[in-house]
């Protein structure tokens, strides 16, 4: 090719760039007031210019301003020793949580039985999801039970300050002592820039070796501190090396969670049959397992878009829809494949025992 070709032909692409950024700029924009929180992948998420002018910390300061709003819709979901326990903390811990009758029915459920499984290897760690459509839970009436249980629902709903169906899973987590390669789940962080809940019931007891699920108390809320932290990783986020950090998943070291006026992490290691609901706003961690195993529970997982100011009017809720969002998700990840050409992190592995080994 010609020098002259050369430059023409870079001339048509930057033109072409800029072209399709114009044509894009609305989807990002609607993408960011719908609580999308990747630095990388949305260019006025990440812009700079408009971070050094504090609009990141404006969408942070109105999604919790719009949280409190939305909790204030569903005072009624939970007893208030627990709401005040909840709004100190940013978690909600119950022990023996189901009857005697209901958690020995699903052991004995999930001991014989495989189901469709699908897996997500981090590092050493292997997450394995079952989901729980209807079609699923008719002929497991503990895990029915369970999933449908009223407090479960009702705080999964208040944490994450929507009055919507959650998505919900048979969950194991499943982790190789020999693989180097390290779990990035295992450092502290937050998951997204505002409110949202997750939650597990843990059908088998947690040993501080296996892991545990680790929490800072408090961290939900903002410090000073932690306000002037969150502006400077808004400046660079997006050239990140971490690309979890970088995707607006704020990755901090111990130290740094100190520095932001919090105390140390809890770690949740319980008995069988505790449950554990926390606003994933706040700063949490996979603790690091010392001896092969595996963790058994019921997983829920609630996130919407941060700026709405009404608590229900989910779509996910309609009927047709609601309980089924783990077989929608799961078939989304599917098509999204097959149009990409890449395989998805969540990957269908057929039928398994929830603790059988990973396929992955």
């Amino acid at each position: 090719m010609s020098v002259t070709a050369q430059v023409l032909a870079d001339f048509a692409r930057r033109v072409g760039a800029g072209v399709l950024r114009i044509l894009k700029s609305p989807i990002w924009a609607l993408d960011a007031l719908m609580g999308q929180k990747s630095f990388k992948k949305n260019p006025i998420i990440g812009n700079r210019w408009l971070n050094e002018r504090g609009f990141y910390l404006k969408r942070v300061a109105w999604a919790e301003k719009m949280a409190d709003l939305r909790r204030r819709q569903m005072v009624h979901f939970l007893p208030d020793e627990d709401k005040a326990f909840f709004h100190r903390n940013g978690y909600v811990v119950k022990e023996n949580f189901l009857s005697n009758d209901v958690f020995a029915q699903i052991q004995d459920e999930i001991a014989t039985k495989s189901f469709a499984a699908s897996e997500m290897r981090q590092g050493k760690t292997v997450t394995r999801f079952i989901g729980l459509p209807p079609s699923v839970l008719k002929d497991l009436p503990g895990l029915s039970r369970a999933v449908h249980d009223p407090f479960l629902q009702n705080a999964m709903r208040y944490v994450g300050s929507y009055n919507a169906d959650p998505i919900m899973f048979l969950h194991a987590v499943l982790w190789d002592l020999d693989k180097k390669k390290k779990d990035p789940q295992t450092d502290f962080h937050i998951d997204t820039f505002h409110a949202t809940s997750k939650a597990w019931l843990f059908l088998r007891d947690v040993d501080v070796a296996d892991g545990p699920f680790h929490y800072v108390p408090g961290s939900h809320r903002y410090t000073p501190e932690r306000t002037a932290w969150e502006f400077e990783q808004s400046l660079n986020a997006v050239q990140h090396p971490d690309g979890m950090h970088a995707a607006g998943s704020f990755r901090a070291s111990e130290y740094d969670i100190l520095k932001l006026g919090y105390g140390e992490s809890i770690s949740f290691d319980v008995p069988a049959n505790s449950l554990v609901i926390a606003d994933t706003h706040g700063f949490h961690r996979r603790g690091i397992a010392t001896r092969p195993g595996v963790r058994i529970g019921l997983f829920a997982d609630l996130r919407r878009s941060p700026y709405f100011p009404w608590s229900g009017l989910d779509l996910r809720s309609l009927p047709g829809v609601k309980g089924r969002q783990s077989e929608i998700y799961t078939g989304y990840l599917n098509f999204r494949s097959k149009l990409t050409g890449k395989p998805s992190h969540h990957r269908e592995v057929g039928r398994v025992k929830v603790d059988a080994p990973p396929v992955l």
